[in-house]
C-alpha cells in the first residue's frame, strides 16, 4: 500500500473530508476510482476499499467526498486516518521520476563510493523533496533530491549516487 496522504478535518456539514496530501501530483488523485483508508500502523490486509465521489485541490489540501462518509459526524469519525492505494492502482512514472515509497531503503553512495546509508525516509520542502539518509550509527543526514546532487537512482540495483560527501 502506497500511502499518498492523511484526513486531518471535516470540511462543512455533509460529509466532506480535509486530506493533507504527502505525494505530488494531489489533482491527479482525483482520476483514481478508489481511495483505500486504514489507521497508522495498520497491516495492508486491514486497508479499507472506499469509492472516491469527488476531489478538488484547496489551497494546500485535497477537499474529498467519500461513498459512506455523509454527515459532519462521520467525516469527523475518519480523521486521522491515512489514505493509500495499492502500488499497481498509480500510473506509471516518466523517465527521472519516482515514487517516494520506491526510494525507500535504497542505499546511498556518494561519487567516491563511500556509502552514506539508507533513505529513511523524504521531506517536502518549498524549495525541493530532501533525502532523509541514516546509517544506524551517526545522525541522520539531509540530501537534497535534485538533480545538481542526485548523480543516478538504480531501482532494480537499490542504489542512489549522489555527490555528497560523508562530512557534510
Amino acid at each position: 500500500m502506497i500511502v499518498l496522504g492523511k484526513i486531518i478535518a471535516p470540511y462543512g456539514v455533509q460529509g466532506a473530508l480535509r486530506v493533507r496530501p504527502f505525494a505530488d501530483d494531489p489533482s491527479g488523485w482525483s482520476r483514481l476510482a478508489h481511495w483505500w483508508l486504514a489507521r497508522e500502523g495498520d497491516a495492508p490486509e486491514v486497508w479499507q476499499q472506499t469509492r472516491l465521489l469527488k476531489c478538488r485541490l484547496h489551497n494546500d489540501a485535497l477537499i474529498a467526498e467519500l461513498a459512506g462518509v455523509v454527515d459532519r459526524t462521520a467525516a469527523e469519525a475518519s480523521c486521522g486516518k491515512l489514505v493509500g492505494v495499492p502500488r499497481a492502482a498509480l500510473p506509471p512514472t516518466a523517465a527521472g521520476e519516482y515514487y517516494w515509497a520506491d526510494l525507500l531503503g535504497l542505499a546511498v553512495i556518494n561519487a567516491r563510493g563511500e556509502s552514506l546509508g539508507r533513505i529513511i525516509g523524504l521531506l517536502d520542502t518549498p524549495a525541493n523533496a530532501v533525502m532523509r539518509v541514516g546509517d544506524g550509527q551517526q545522525g541522520e543526514r539531509l540530501v537534497p533530491f535534485v538533480a545538481a546532487v542526485v548523480l543516478s537512482v538504480d531501482l532494480p540495483g537499490r542504489c542512489v549516487r549522489v555527490d555528497w560527501e560523508l562530512d557534510w
